[in-house]
């Protein structure tokens, strides 16, 4: 794991280079995550950056330098969340078609439509484990629920799909 406790407090002190060093940490995982959850990839461009705007206008505010990563996925949870509540406040006919996403592939319709049909919690959960690496605590901290339920949950969110998909 990472240590971000240097870079954060030189971010702190205004340090844009400092800064540019932890997005490059977190990047990839902020995109494939945002990128699983919303399926498109120009919202999970949109969210991550305004993550990241976020993240660097309130970089003061984080109070335990080691523990960035888990902030700015909190902040990226929160936008993902935010726009999933815009899908349904959109007045235009939405296309039933996923768009085209870049270098992420489906093996095959099946897992596509089972994994369309979990729940966005459900979603945030399996892309944070699987796709970004994140232990039940770290995820647990995002989610802000006990590590225990996050296993749980996951443990439940496989079984679902394997079943599903047998």
């Amino acid at each position: 794991m990472n240590d971000f406790s240097a870079d954060v407090k030189l971010a702190k002190k205004g340090s844009t280079e400092a800064f540019s060093r932890l997005y490059a940490k977190v990047y990839r995982d902020l995109y494939h995550i945002a990128l699983y959850n919303l399926r498109n990839t120009h919202d999970a461009c949109d969210v991550v950056s305004d993550t990241v705007l976020d993240a660097f206008c309130s970089i003061e505010k984080l109070r335990q330098p080691e523990k960035f990563r888990n902030w700015i996925m909190a902040i990226l949870s929160a936008k993902i969340k935010q726009k999933q509540r815009d899908y349904f406040n959109i007045t235009k006919e939405i296309d039933d078609d996923f768009p085209e996403i870049d270098n992420f592939d489906y093996d095959s319709v099946e897992l596509k439509e089972a994994l369309g049909r979990l729940d966005s919690q459900s979603r945030l959960i399996l892309s944070m484990s699987v796709l970004g690496g994140y232990t039940s605590e770290e995820i647990s901290e995002v989610c802000e629920m006990k590590s225990s339920t996050v296993r749980s949950k996951l443990s439940r969110i496989k079984e679902k799909l394997r079943l599903e998909l047998t």
